[in-house]
């Protein structure tokens, strides 16, 4: 009985041609070795499987390759590629640095690299997994790596560069091995398949391209399984799908259109069949969430071509992208998002991802698409290049009313704008001010969503929703204040009076007089100061605040003088000043009233530490003692 061959070695490419996803690698290498450009040490690194062991063999054979092809490819006739095919080179020597990884295998292999070889041109040395090497490993390694004998190659593969060291890396060539496209692993074990006889379905080889991840090693292994599986020699989408327990396109299509139609009991029971059938749950989050970014891709034709499937689950991806509103995809992404990144914290995974159905069949009522314009994925609109404006059902219906005046001086009363006679902000406005889209024209309420960025955010970032500005600008007139004010102050704090605004039909405003300042003394200046101390500790309840208004006060005329201790009072004094004036200004009825502190640095006393300054502190008090110490020839005792 013959030995069963795994596909990984027996269809291992022998050429530069073979290797399948790495045209940028091979091109380079095939032109290194006909001009003869060839460096004394090469990294191949990349992912796994993807052919860094396969192209340094390849290359290994070609250099010493006796009778080489126009194209740069070994002859597979000669006395040397012979050899190498029959593992019985003695010019090719590999080292799996993962069980070699000391210093006496390195230097047990520079011991190798003097002696030149018997036949052949060059010695190629190929280390694989050169990043498990130790730190004292590639020290010995450096210098005969910097300047190898004439006749030697070096070639270093890695999955992980980041690990290897800088002097290393500035000592090789370096060569980046991609991960291999889904369509050529495809393409690929299509023409293996033809060679071995085995009818298979273009949706299963697919399939199984996606999972293996760009690696072909994996998809080879993968592909060997599902033969095996397969008695009649078939492979079958169906059977692949049960063998590589993955999820079928056909629940997320399944899904969406329950969400889409807002059938949140149909979608639970769903999901519970994908859980009973052994799928995990975050896995299903994910793949969901790239189902929803296909549907996005597929709004625009000319990211269409982002889209790795075959033509018939293409189909399906466009069909149901017509049918999906872009709100509706944005709005599921975002919400995905959230549930991805929360997963691994929730205490009940099941109800974390079920809460997020719900509120994906919750969208269609929230968002009202129907009423809504469709916009491509560059977020205009065919008819107007610029913003969209939305227009509610009962406004689009209504017919305008002849008898409303064309002209009128005077701002109107309108939906969009409305007249507001209350200062806003500190202001008073006499024209209309803009507010925001009504909320029948997009009924969507931001507190059904405490986990993700509201619908309607989301609707603005993408185009649907934009703010229109108005044709004019409202003038605005600023209510006078002193500059030490703040604007959460509502006293009046100006002697003077405050110039009314121009009211629209041009009325004489009524001008309301000053107030005359009332004189006032240190003991009526107390009792307000106290009151206003009172509040503030109702308030706030700050030690250091109330230290600073339980101060001293110095009146000078209009003038309160305070002194304070340090800058952290200085600071507390400055934040309630804009209040504290107010306050006295109109209790005390006298607009005049300014206040000022200086500060007074306390003096710090000396604390007594050490014997030294012990006798010091005692010698102050009684200089008697410096003599008696002199006398009787005393020390300080330390």
């Amino acid at each position: 009985m013959e030995n069963f061959v795994v596909s990984a070695r027996k269809y291992r490419p022998a050429t530069f041609d073979t290797v399948v996803g790495q045209e940028h690698i091979t091109t380079t290498l095939k032109n290194a070795i006909k001009t003869n450009h060839l460096a004394s040490a090469f990294l191949f690194c990349g992912p796994r499987g993807v052919g860094k062991t396969t192209c340094a063999r390849i290359l290994a054979k070609t250099i010493n390759c006796q009778n080489l092809s126009a194209e740069g490819e070994a002859c597979d006739t000669c006395e040397s590629c012979v050899s190498f095919n029959q593992n019985a080179s003695f010019n090719i020597h590999e080292l799996d640095a993962a069980s070699n990884n000391s210093v006496e295998d390195i230097r047990n292999l520079i011991d190798q690299v003097r002696y030149p070889p018997q036949s052949g041109k060059y010695k190629i040395y190929i280390i694989d997994e050169v990043h498990m090497l130790s730190s004292a490993a590639f020290n010995a390694f450096l210098k005969t790596l910097e300047e190898p004998p004439s006749y030697a190659i070096f070639i270093l593969a890695t999955t992980e560069k980041h690990k290897i060291l800088p002097t290393i890396l500035s000592r090789c060539q370096i060569f980046d091995f991609n991960r291999i496209q889904p369509g050529h692993i495809a393409s690929h074990l299509a023409t293996i398949s033809e060679k071995e006889g085995i009818t298979a379905e273009p949706e299963a080889l697919d399939l199984i391209a996606q999972k293996a991840d760009g690696g072909l090693r994996d998809a080879l292994s993968m592909f060997d399984l599902n033969v095996t599986f397969a008695a009649d020699r078939i492979i079958r989408y169906k059977e692949v799908l049960d063998n590589l327990h993955i999820l079928d396109y056909d629940y997320y299509f399944k899904l969406t259109d329950l969400l889409l139609a807002g059938s949140l009991p149909q979608s639970l029971l769903t999901i519970d069949e994908i859980l009973r059938k052994g799928f995990d749950g975050h896995q299903f989050v994910v793949g969901f969430c790239r189902h929803f970014r296909d549907l996005l891709v597929c709004k625009d034709a000319a990211t269409v071509q982002l889209l790795q499937v075959t033509e018939n689950v293409r189909r399906q991806y466009l069909d149901q992208s017509a049918r999906a509103p872009m709100s509706f995809l944005l709005s599921a992404l975002s919400l995905g998002g959230q549930c991805d990144m929360n997963y691994k914290q929730a205490k009940d995974q099941r109800l974390h991802t079920e809460l997020w159905l719900m509120k994906l069949a919750n969208l269609r009522n929230l968002l009202n698409w129907e009423t809504l314009p469709e916009l491509p994925l560059n977020g205009f609109n065919s008819k107007e290049p610029g913003s969209v404006e939305l227009v509610s059902p009962e406004k689009k219906n209504a017919s305008p009313n002849p008898s409303s005046p064309q002209s009128n001086p005077g701002p109107q009363l309108t939906e969009n704008h409305p007249i507001t006679s209350e200062p806003v902000n500190g202001y008073v406005a006499n024209t209309p001010v803009p507010v925001e889209t009504p909320a029948e024209a997009l009924p969507v309420t931001e507190n059904s969503y405490s986990d993700a960025a509201s619908v309607k955010d989301i609707m603005a970032s993408s185009g649907v929703i934009t703010t229109q500005e108005p044709a004019t600008k409202p003038k605005i007139t600023p209510l006078q204040r002193p500059a030490t004010s703040k604007l959460r102050s509502t006293v009046p704090l100006t002697a003077g009076a405050v110039k009314p605004t121009a009211q629209a039909d041009d009325t004489p405003a009524t001008v309301t007089p000053a107030r005359p300042d009332k004189p006032f003394d240190l003991e009526k200046l107390q009792d307000v100061w106290v009151s206003f101390a009172k509040i503030r500790q109702r308030q706030n309840d700050s030690a250091t605040e109330q230290l600073v208004l339980n101060r001293e006060l110095v009146l000078e005329g209009a003038i309160i003088r305070i002194n304070l201790d340090n800058t952290l009072q200085v600071g507390y004094l400055t934040e309630l000043k804009p209040e504290l004036l107010g306050y006295l200004r109109n209790e005390l009825q006298n607009s005049q009233i300014q206040l000022e502190h200086t500060v007074t640095q306390q003096e710090v006393k000396k604390m007594i530490y050490s014997s030294q300054d012990k006798y010091n502190f005692l010698a102050e008090k009684n200089p008697a003692l410096h003599e008696l110490r002199k006398v009787l020839n005393l020390d300080v005792d330390y």
